[in-house]
């Protein structure tokens, strides 16, 4: 949020009008407010995405081909720590639910032909809240070490893992 003293446009435009200071024919104001307004417009498009998102997050789960293998296998995953050898033998029965689910989640990694590369920072997002709420289901759930295994599992460059790092720290989920 923008503190401090707030001008309209018309007083912005007014030649000289600026206070405590030298006067000039220009005053940057006016330019500086149609740039907020517009930057703001334009940042209304990705958070409209992500409540949408947000709302129908993995919803292919309730439906089948999914729902009928997530209902028999789920229970067993909750007791598996994270990147252990019994987790991966455990995902191969979810096997088909997994793949239908891929295809039609862009905030998996696994959606897309390049990986991490071809998401949009609307996905990551989702991806690390995603991350962040499947840790709440495990005994052993880790945030911190979920984005260590999964850099190396999806090929996440140091820096991209840092900010995800960094924006799990900002919202407190490390």
């Amino acid at each position: 949020m923008v503190t401090g003293p707030s001008r309209s446009l018309a007083e912005a435009a007014t030649p000289g009008s600026r206070k405590g200071g030298a006067m000039s024919a220009y005053d940057s104001t006016a330019d500086t407010l149609r740039h907020s307004r517009r930057v703001g417009e334009l940042m209304g498009r990705p958070i409209v995405e992500l409540v949408q998102r947000s709302t129908q997050h993995d919803l292919s789960k309730t439906e089948t081909p999914e729902l009928e293998l997530f209902d028999e296998h789920t229970p067993a995953l909750r007791g598996l720590t994270y990147g252990s050898d019994e987790y991966a033998a455990s995902l191969e029965a979810l096997r088909p639910a997994l793949e239908h689910h891929y295809a039609h989640n862009p905030h998996h990694p696994e959606h897309h032909a390049d990986g991490v590369r071809g998401m949009t920072l609307v996905d990551l997002v989702e991806m690390l809240a995603d991350w962040r709420a499947a840790t709440e289901r495990h005994d052993t759930g880790d945030l911190g070490r979920s984005l260590e295994i999964n850099a190396a599992r999806f090929h996440i460059s140091p820096q991209l893992q840092q900010i995800l790092r960094n924006t799990a720290e900002h919202y407190g989920w490390l």
